[in-house]
């Protein structure tokens, strides 16, 4: 493990994505068009950093403009321009996508900067500075030297956009279930953020298709159709249409957007908000997993007698908010000292499918 002298020096002796590209000079093109395009352009006007076009990939590309700018495909660009820089605005696990953003850095210089899934603060240098002791302490606690070279990576991405930065980090999952969560065939499984039954299908994989309970939330109203449609056979299964919190309330919510459904004081409808504590106040728990945008600190709050009780395995996403990376494992520590924990980085452009796991 390095000292935090070296661990914040090599973080800050050179300027972060967003300060160099102030300083361009070459055009700047963005790829990519939606939500994360959006905040990627808040930061830019907060920069002062100015596009010159706007490029999608061939199929998505239909006379459409986005902020002023016709969509285009890179072949136009490419006979625009001599040389640019292109910023990555959308974020993709396809093993064919991420080809073809490898392909097209291979031929120009291409950044991806990192905006939070939720909240508004960006992991830039003054970030870094402002928490590099909760950081460090956070470094401090992996458990391996796997998770302390992730960790370490995974700031050094969020300062850089590199993409050879990311790529270095990647490990599939099934390295991290066959060392670490090691399941057994008699789990009972809370599974918060459920979707449609993909992870519970990743579940099944790693049990053998043997378990003692499954519990699975999943607020998103089209979601959760898909979800008891997965679940209708399956016994021993409890299937909720809440979300969870440190709290029992009802809380606004924003299930417009399928998978990146939020708990939104600014949305329509409303949705209940439990609290693990109260799902297994007399049921034991055994593994938890968690990936519930941007709600994975409320959620260990409101699982802490439970958690210090059973002492489950923890599988939690790590990338919804840039303070996650420090709040998360020092709560999981604070609320049981014993837990040995581990970060590991999914293949994902940008760095989505990052997560911490933890075990007895």
């Amino acid at each position: 493990m390095i000292p935090y002298e070296v661990f914040f020096k090599s973080k800050t002796e050179s300027p972060d994505l967003w300060q160099g590209l102030e300083k361009i000079k070459i055009p700047i093109v963005l790829y990519g068009m939606g939500n994360g395009a959006d905040k990627i352009l808040e930061q830019f006007y907060k920069h002062g950093i100015k596009i010159s076009a706007v490029i999608a990939s061939d199929d998505f590309v239909r006379g459409q403009s986005f902020h002023g700018f016709l969509v285009q495909n890179i072949s136009q660009i490419e006979a625009r321009f001599d040389k640019f820089v292109i910023i990555l605005a959308f974020g993709t696990w396809l093993p064919e996508v991420m080809e073809r953003i490898k392909n097209i850095a291979a031929r120009h210089e291409l950044i991806v900067p990192t905006v939070p899934v939720c909240g508004d603060e960006v992991f830039d240098s003054s970030f870094f500075i402002k928490h590099s002791t909760e950081l460090y302490k956070s470094y401090a606690l992996m458990s391996d030297d796997e998770s302390r070279r992730v960790f370490s990576g995974v700031i050094d991405f969020y300062l850089s956009g590199s993409l050879n930065t990311l790529s270095s980090l990647y490990s599939e999952k099934d390295e991290i279930f066959q060392s670490v969560l090691k399941l057994s065939q008699d789990e009972d499984y809370l599974d918060l953020g459920a979707y449609c039954g993909d992870t519970i299908e990743e579940f099944l994989r790693n049990t053998k298709n043997s378990f003692n309970t499954i519990t699975a939330l999943e607020p998103n109203r089209r979601s959760f159709a898909k979800l008891m449609r997965f679940a209708e056979d399956m016994s021993n299964t409890l299937v909720l249409n809440k979300a969870v919190g440190d709290s029992i309330t009802t809380h606004k919510f924003n299930d417009s957007s399928g998978r990146g459904s939020t708990l939104n004081n600014k949305a329509k409808n409303e949705i209940e908000v439990t609290t693990v504590d109260t799902l297994f106040e007399n049921r034991r728990l055994s593994y938890l997993k968690a990936d519930i945008e941007g709600g994975e600190y409320d959620m260990l709050l409101g699982a802490k007698n439970t958690i210090q009780r059973d002492r489950p395995k923890i599988n939690i996403a790590a990338y919804h908010k840039s303070s996650d990376l420090f709040h998360l494992p020092l709560l999981i520590h604070n609320l049981v000292p014993e837990y040995k924990i581990y970060l590991r980085q999914h293949p994902y452009i940008p760095a989505w499918d990052l997560n911490f796991y933890a075990c007895v």
